[in-house]
C-alpha cells in the first residue's frame, strides 16, 4: 500500500470493474530460468542486486554461443505465442523491505516491459522456491492467520502495485504456484480457501483493473481447482490448473539419476506391459547397467507400468478429467474462456533411454491436451520455453533451436 497514493486508492474506489473481461490470452510459454531461483551468496543470502540478467538466464544451461542473435521475447513471439507464464522468484520481495524491495521491484518492472515490448503478454507468476526455506513456499504452510501468510500476502499487494504502475492492459497477476494444501476435499482445513480469498481482496484494494489468477489448493490440480469456492469471484479473474495427468506419463523418471524409467506410451492403448518392459531392457542392456540395478529398475518399473496399463489413460480418460475443471466453471456460472490451464508438458526420452517419453507419444499428448482447452476457449501455457530436461519448446541439446514438432503439435503455425 505504501506504492499507492490516496489518489489512485481514491480513483479505484469511483471506477469500480471498468473491463468486463479479464486480459486476452490464448497460447504461452512458462519462461522459468530468467527470474526464478534467484542467485544466492555463499553466505546463504540473495544476490544484490537481485535476479539474473538475460545473459545469465541464456547461459545457465548451455553455452551462450547456442543461441543465435536477437531478442528471445521477439523470438518468443514470432513463434506463434501470444503471452509468456513468467515465474519469479518472491524470495528477494520477502527478504527485503523499504528501498531495496523497491529496487528489486523495479527489476522486475524493467523485466515486464522488456517482455511487453515484443508484442507479449504477461502472466507475471509469483513462483516460490526452496532454496532458502524461510522465503519459500513453506512460509505459507502455517494457516490462514499465521505471520507467514500476512507477510507473503503484503508482499503481493507490493507486486500488484508495480504491476498497475507498468499497466494493467498488456499484464495479469498470479500470486501463487501449486500451493500444498492438502487434502482437498471435505475433510480440509478451508485454509487455502481463505488465503486465496484474503489474497484477492488485498489486490482489489490496489486495483480492479488488474486480471488476476486465482488457482485452488493441491499443487494447483484440477482436483484443488474443483474444492476451491469462488465466493471471491469477480469480472477480472481467471480460475488456474495444472495439468500433468496421468503423472506416470508426463514426468518418466526414477528417483536417483543413475536409474532408468521410461517409455510408456501415449495413450496406453498404443502398447503393452510387456512391450514396455522389453523396451527398458534393451535401453539399460545399451546403456551397460549392472544386473543388480537392472534388476532393481524393472521391479519399479513395472510397478508403475502395470498400473499405467490397468488404468488405460488415454482420449477419453483426459476429456473427463479437463472435464471436470470445465464442469466446475459451469456450476458456478463462470465462462469456460476464464479456466486457465497454467502449465503442461511432458518430458523428452533422453538419447539413452534413461528416463521421458519417445517423441511420438509426447507429440500426441501434447496435441490432446492442447486442443482439449482450445475445444472450451481457454488459455494454456506450455512448460517451458527452455531447460536441459526435454520438457521445453527449445531443442534440449545442441543449438537453441525451436523443437519445429513440438510448435505443431501446438498448433503454431510453421515458420515464415
Amino acid at each position: 500500500m505504501k506504492r499507492v497514493g490516496l489518489v489512485l486508492i481514491a480513483s479505484i474506489a469511483l471506477t469500480g470493474f471498468s473491463r468486463a473481461e479479464p486480459l486476452q490470452l490464448a497460447r504461452g510459454v512458462g519462461v522459468h530460468d530468467w527470474l526464478n531461483w534467484a542467485p544466492v551468496t555463499a553466505d546463504g543470502t540473495y544476490r544484490w542486486p537481485p535476479y539474473r540478467d538475460q545473459e545469465e538466464w541464456l547461459a545457465g544451461a548451455r553455452p551462450l554461443s547456442d543461441w543465435p542473435p536477437g531478442d528471445q521475447f521477439e523470438r518468443i513471439h514470432a513463434m506463434g505465442f501470444d503471452f509468456v507464464r513468467l515465474t519469479v522468484d518472491p524470495g528477494p520481495l520477502l527478504a527485503t523491505e523499504g528501498a531495496f524491495r523497491e529496487e528489486a521491484l523495479s527489476i522486475l518492472a524493467s523485466a515486464v516491459r522488456t517482455v511487453t515490448a515484443s508484442g507479449l503478454k504477461v502472466v507475471f507468476n509469483l513462483h516460490g522456491v526452496s532454496q532458502i526455506p524461510r522465503y519459500g513456499m513453506e512460509m505459507i504452510y502455517g494457516g490462514s492467520g499465521s505471520e507467514g501468510v500476512a507477510t507473503y500476502r503484503a508482499m503481493v499487494t507490493d507486486v500488484a502495485a508495480m504491476l498497475v504502475d507498468v499497466g494493467t492492459e498488456n499484464v495479469a497477476l498470479e500470486p501463487y504456484n501449486e500451493p500444498a494444501y492438502y487434502p482437498c476435499d471435505d475433510s480440509g482445513t478451508g485454509d487455502w480457501q481463505q488465503i486465496m480469498a484474503d489474497t484477492v481482496a488485498d489486490i482489489r484494494a490496489i486495483s480492479t483493473r488488474l486480471t488476476v489468477i486465482a488457482t485452488g489448493a493441491c499443487g494447483g490440480s484440477i482436483t484443488g481447482l474443483t474444492d476451491l469456492d469462488p465466493s471471491f469471484d469477480d469480472p477480472n479473474l481467471l480460475y488456474s490448473f495444472h495439468m500433468y495427468e496421468p503423472h506416470s506419463f508426463t514426468h518418466q523418471r526414477a528417483e536417483a539419476p543413475e536409474d532408468f524409467s521410461a517409455g510408456l506410451p501415449w495413450p496406453s492403448s498404443a502398447g503393452n506391459l510387456d512391450l514396455a518392459m522389453e523396451t527398458l531392457r534393451a535401453h539399460m542392456d545399451a546403456a551397460g547397467v549392472d544386473l543388480a540395478r537392472k534388476a532393481s529398475n524393472m521391479i519399479m518399473f513395472q510397478a508403475t507400468a502395470a498400473q499405467y496399463f490397468l488404468e488405460g489413460w488415454g482420449q477419453t480418460q483426459l476429456e473427463a478429467r479437463i472435464g471436470e475443471a470445465v464442469d466446475w466453471a459451469q456450476d458456478n456460472d463462470i465462462a469456460e474462456s476464464r479456466l486457465f490451464m497454467g502449465e503442461f508438458g511432458t518430458i523428452l526420452m533422453t538419447p539413452d533411454g534413461r528416463m521421458g517419453a519417445f517423441n511420438a507419444d509426447r507429440l500426441r499428448y501434447l496435441a490432446a491436451v492442447r486442443q482439449q482447452a482450445e475445444t472450451y476457449g481457454f488459455a494454456w501455457s506450455v512448460w517451458e520455453y527452455s531447460n536441459p530436461y526435454g520438457m521445453s519448446v527449445i531443442l534440449p541439446i545442441g543449438p537453441a533451436m525451436p523443437d519445429t514438432q513440438m510448435l505443431h503439435s501446438l498448433g503454431m503455425p510453421p515458420a515464415q
